[in-house]
């Protein structure tokens, strides 16, 4: 039987490769994606070996507010000189070195433009001369308080030589100093993981990148000849107490990695999730090529039953063709995937890690175990119920020439009932109750079982609705035949259909929970922003464009200008919590900037206001008193002065502008600008665009420009998604033409029977064509229709979060039924030339 069964595989080489082919696609997104993560975690581990290779220990301040890598960037509390004294008086201390080092220095290079990064930092530091990792490659270190160097990663991207004069923006607005020295580092790199550094004086340093001298934000001790790292680093914390944060190099390394493995796991989740959507679909590919080739193997099969072989073997034969596949499809998978994880890490490594240096390609065992695991589960699932139908095929079906008959949909359709409103009840809860904690898995394993369920229902309805779409090609007779074709079958069709259905439904679900956010914010910035001219940046590293605060001033002295107002933002601590705040100079100045100009409490320094919904959910009261530490400096209290409508104005809390000198970053990050009534914006904009001269990271624009660009966003996830699912509805379309393929097989007999009585092969190719197209169309018109419902579902939801406005993107579900059509005549080419290169005389003759 297992003889018979190889021979049997082998002898249809077609089938092997199409069942395959979308498990192959699916265990290479599971291998890329630990291949990828396996990559970039030892690159990365090596990079901050590296880093740290000069430093047996580090003394730091312990942070202010401690930040995560998700939650934006964390500020270096400042230590005082006497600490590098202290600890230079530690027995077993070889060196102790002031440091300053914090990220926020952005040069702006020879065209104007400042240097943008794409993750790695632009570090400020102190500079401290050459070592084994520091080298000069031209010029020297900084002297004076005008002169600074950069790495040769600065030099090269921002086109200057020594003797420049370079701006640099900082705590401070724009200062420019003279380029004097040009470093790289040990192994002729041009910098350290893309990082970019400017080392300045020890003062100036000070003052730029922590805003006060005579602080460092880290000592890097060096360890006496014998002495271990670890040994120096409890005699060291036993000194300076539990204020500050005593680590080893390797602590340090290791630290700094787990933080970046943390960032690459989401990536990895990621990848798995799309490799589940794409190995999803595949299930339905493989599940109808197994059911059309048990319907084809009748009476082989039933030839089995009749000689000897017991249910039981006829089920271990379908099972072991799948396992075969399975174990072909992985290895191939697998090879694939770590090409494509390789390749996912060298782009990464050119345009987000600015040139890291890349660890020998690997392949992790956990890699492996996956694609192999992946790969042969997934194909022996999809066919059991094939196994399970050819193991009921009878003994007499030997003698009759008919494939197996279609089966009644009942049972099918309860099924499918009774699923779909099992995932519609998980996806209820998930949305609109309470989950326990488990909300996005209870929200997933909702969309994957209505899926499932919906997928049990297409049989029930793909009949009526394969006929109505038929009828639009049935004005010629090879159409008329193509719209029977595909209605023969309904189960057939369902499960094509079904696998275009999961891609198509979930772009769409995507597009209109995002349109929907898109519009929302659109309505809501248009109902509560005032302000004719918007001065802001583009995020082009970890930190937010900043620009000169004096613009603020002489914004408003310009003619027809009625108020101009900025907005600095901090994370702090709140009686010990976390939350995010904006500061302004003058509140009332802020209210006629933003918004309508109502009455506003004018704050003092030790007062702050509230918005309604932050208050009521912290139980505060006009009155109440808080503490607030903000990154740097000490603790503050303030009295709550007032509250404020939501949205009345920006952010829901509001510090006074001293505040800002102890935020981390210690200039506005946007600016308003209201004119008077009357007054032209062609007049005013203008003038304020250049008054940021000075300040390249930010521009002035209009605010209905300001609000576009800021919902853009959701057009690049919109696409982002698109391009990630682009895989399973690749598969999907191997599915229409496996089932082609296959149907135009098991129609032999009959195609040729059509072409004798005179059905041309043009005729012939027409007519595959369109049961292509029509299958093809039925799928996403599910697609469309399921995913527009979930959307919908999703995005009544969100109403509570903000997303007030139902947008169905009736274009792009348009677009998606055109698509569908093309990919129907692409899926038809091969099949449909097969079908018309047929003998006559042997179609007519096969068995």
């Amino acid at each position: 039987m297992l003889r018979a069964t190889l021979k049997s595989l082998l002898a249809r080489k077609l089938r092997l490769i199409l069942s395959g082919l979308a498990v192959v696609l699916g265990v290479m997104f599971v291998a890329g994606a630990f291949v990828v993560t396996d990559t970039l975690n030892r690159s990365f581990d090596s990079l901050f070996a590296s880093a740290y290779a000069t430093t047996d220990v580090s003394v730091s301040a312990k942070p202010k507010v401690e930040v995560s890598e998700f939650e934006g960037e964390e500020v270096a509390a400042p230590m005082s000189a006497s600490v590098v004294k202290q600890v230079s008086g530690v027995p077993g201390v070889k060196s102790a070195t002031g440091q300053v080092d914090a990220d926020g220095a952005r040069v702006i290079g020879s065209d104007g433009k400042v240097l943008t990064s794409m993750g790695p930092p632009r570090l400020g530091t102190n500079w401290t001369g050459t070592n084994s990792l520091v080298q000069l490659r031209e010029g020297r270190g900084p002297a004076a308080a005008s002169e600074i160097a950069v790495n040769a990663a600065v030099a090269k991207a921002a086109g200057i030589r020594i003797g420049d004069r370079v701006g640099v923006l900082t705590l401070e607005p724009k200062k420019e100093f003279t380029l004097v020295g040009i470093w790289g580092y040990s192994g002729n790199r041009d910098s350290i993981g893309g990082a970019q550094e400017v080392a300045f004086t020890e003062p100036v340093a000070q003052r730029l990148m922590l805003g006060e001298t005579g602080v460092y934000s880290s000592v890097r001790v060096q360890a006496a000849d014998g002495v271990s790292p670890e040994a120096l680093r409890d005699r060291i914390a036993a000194v300076v107490g539990d204020g500050y944060q005593t680590r080893t190099g390797e602590q340090l390394a290791a630290e700094s990695a787990a933080g970046i493995q943390q960032g690459l796991g989401f990536f990895s989740n990621i990848l798995l999730g799309f490799a589940g959507v794409a190995l999803f679909v595949g299930i339905f590919l493989i599940l109808n090529t197994f059911s059309i080739i048990v319907a084809q193997r009748t009476r082989e099969l039933a030839l089995m039953r009749a000689i000897g072989a017991s249910r039981r073997q006829v089920i271990g034969s379908v099972l072991v063709e799948a396992t075969v596949i399975g174990l072909v499809a992985a290895v191939l998978g697998l090879a694939a995937g770590v090409g494509v994880g390789f390749g996912l890490a060298y782009l990464f490594s050119e345009f987000g890690g600015g040139g890291l240096q890349l660890a020998p390609i690997g392949v992790p065992l956990a890699a492996i175990i996956s694609s192999f695991v992946v790969g042969v589960l997934v194909t022996v699932v999809a066919a059991v119920l094939p196994a399970l139908r050819a193991s009921r095929i009878a003994p007499v079906a030997a003698m009759q020439d008919v494939a197996t008959p279609d089966r009644p949909l009942t049972r099918i359709s309860i099924a499918g009932g009774a699923v779909t409103a099992a995932g519609a009840t998980a996806l209820g809860i998930g949305l609109f109750g309470d989950s326990g904690g488990a909300t996005l898995w209870t929200i997933l394993g909702g969309v994957l079982v209505s899926f499932i369920g919906i997928a049990l229902l297409t049989p029930l309805i793909s009949r009526p609705v394969i006929s109505v779409l038929g009828r639009l090609f049935s004005w010629s007779l090879p159409g008329r035949l193509g719209r029977l074709n595909s209605g023969r079958n309904p189960r057939r069709t369902a499960i094509t259909a079904a696998a275009l259905m999961v891609g198509i439904a979930l772009v769409t679900g995507v597009t209109v929970v995002m349109d929907s956010a898109k519009s929302s914010l659109k309505a809501e910035a248009a109902s509560v922003l005032k302000a004719e001219v918007i001065i802001s940046g583009d995020d082009n590293g970890p930190r937010p464009a900043t620009y000169d605060p004096a613009v603020l001033r002489e914004a408003a002295a310009l003619p027809g200008v009625r108020a101009a107002a900025g907005l600095w933002d901090d994370q702090v601590l709140i009686n010990g919590v976390k939350e995010w705040v904006n500061a302004t100079e003058d509140t009332a100045t802020l209210s006629q900037a933003y918004g309508d100009g109502g009455t506003v409490t004018k704050l003092r320094d030790d007062q702050i206001l509230v918005d309604v919904p932050t208050a009521e959910g912290h139980h505060w009261q006009v009155g109440d008193r808080v503490t607030v530490q903000a990154s740097r400096g000490e603790p503050r209290g303030y009295t709550i002065a007032a509250t404020f409508a939501k949205d009345a104005l920006p952010g829901s809390i509001l510090l006074p502008g001293a505040a800002t000198k102890d935020f981390g970053i210690t200039q506005p990050v946007i600016g308003f600008v209201k004119l008077d009534d009357g007054v032209p914006l062609a007049q005013v904009l203008p003038q304020v665009k250049a008054l940021l001269a000075d300040s390249p990271e930010v521009s002035a624009q209009d605010a209905q420009a300001f609000i576009n660009e800021q919902a853009a966003t959701f057009d690049v996830i919109i696409v982002m998604i698109q391009i990630l699912l682009a895989l399973a509805i690749l598969i999907a379309v191997l599915g229409v033409i496996n089932t082609l393929a296959l149907s135009v097989l098991e129609r032999t007999r009959e195609l040729g029977l059509l072409r004798a009585v005179g059905l041309g092969r043009a005729q012939t190719m027409r007519m595959v064509t369109v049961e292509a197209v029509v299958i093809s169309v039925f799928g996403a018109l599910l697609g469309v229709v399921v995913g527009a419902g979930m959307g919908t579902a999703v995005t009544r939801a969100l109403k509570s979060d903000g997303i007030t406005e139902l947008v169905l993107p009736w274009g792009r579900m348009g677009t998606y039924l055109l698509l569908a059509a093309v990919v129907g005549v692409i899926a038809a080419v091969l099949p449909a030339i097969r079908a018309a290169r047929l003998n006559v005389l042997g179609a007519i003759a096969h068995d």
